[in-house]
């Protein structure tokens, strides 16, 4: 039981909720750069929340399903076809043995998740599905896949009936707290972080996204000593233009930090392709958290209501 890769795309690769326990070897957690749409189409099709999928950059994916399964889309808004038919996102849809699956371009949004009933069963390592660019590290063969290649998926013993959610708002605006080094930036600095739109740049990856935007002015605080860093800081090199850092960020840098977005808006900072723009809106640490709270009973809500449509199907 396969997925044939025809076309990969400009990057597609493996992905589930990451190796948490290894960053202080030096090993990024990874993952899907959106984890909640990961976790809606494993939630979808009743997989485990930990199922890998195959997360697609801006689209132009094309596979064929050698086994009859049921999948689900979800991620950025793309146009999809199987075997010629449009389908859409964010439902559990069918795909018979040998079923053609295209996709388009992303037409809003940089990131786009292929979730299979049972998952995509490549062996993990250091507890986890995800491929590790750098390292060329678990996933398929540690690298992103290539056309040829047959990824396999995982058993299943009862397909999950059809049901469909909506996707949640991504907006503009990403909600930060202060860094670290905040308060030692200049206040004009400190203001044009927060005032300007900040336009994702072609430089950008699964490490972080490159923001282009007025010149910052800079003090002793733009290079320091190496340190940790997390997925969601913002970093300030010395050119004066901001590295949102995403799920392959690295362990330590020597930028100043002078934003944190909070952990409820990970997925959409996911979510900008080059040349959208974004805006950081500085909140509360109780927002942070209240957000946070929200963004899990959400997801609770809708696994308890996908759960009794499940059992009500069968």
């Amino acid at each position: 039981m396969t997925l044939l890769i025809r076309k990969p795309g400009p990057q597609s690769t493996v992905q589930d909720l990451g190796r948490v326990r290894y960053r202080f070897l030096g090993v990024p957690a990874g993952g899907a750069c959106d984890e909640i749409a990961l976790r809606v189409g494993n939630l979808l099709l009743g997989n485990a929340p930990d199922c890998a999928a195959l997360e697609i950059a801006l689209g132009g994916l094309e596979l064929v399903f050698e086994v009859a399964t049921r999948f689900a889309l979800t991620g950025a808004a793309v146009g999809a076809t199987l075997d010629g038919a449009p389908v859409r996102g964010w439902r559990v849809l069918d795909a018979a043995a040998g079923a053609s699956l295209r996709l388009g371009y992303a037409a809003h949004g940089a990131r786009i998740y292929l979730n299979v009933a049972g998952g995509i069963d490549v062996p993990p390592v250091l507890g986890s599905r995800s491929t590790g660019l750098l390292a060329d590290l678990g996933g398929f063969q540690g690298r992103a896949v290539q056309a040829g290649d047959q990824l396999p998926l995982g058993p299943v013993e009862t397909l999950p009936p059809h049901c469909a959610v909506m996707a949640p708002p991504r907006g503009q605006v990403l909600r930060v707290l202060p860094g670290p080094e905040w308060g030692q930036l200049p206040r004009d600095t400190q203001r044009a972080l927060l005032s300007s739109d900040w336009t994702v740049t072609p430089a950008s990856n699964r490490m972080g996204a490159r923001l282009s935007g007025p010149a910052l002015a800079l003090n002793d605080s733009a290079e320091l000593d190496s340190h940790a860093v997390l997925p969601g800081v913002v970093q300030l090199p010395p050119s004066g233009q901001p590295i949102l850092l995403l799920a392959d960020a690295q362990t330590t840098g020597g930028y100043a930090k002078p934003l944190m977005v909070i952990a409820a808006d990970l997925w959409r900072a996911a979510q900008f392709r080059p040349g959208e723009a974004l805006r950081f809106a500085e909140v509360e640490p109780a927002q942070a958290l209240a957000a946070l709270a929200a963004q899990r009973q959400w997801l609770e809500h809708l696994e308890r209501s996908l759960r009794w449509q499940q059992r009500a199907s069968t």
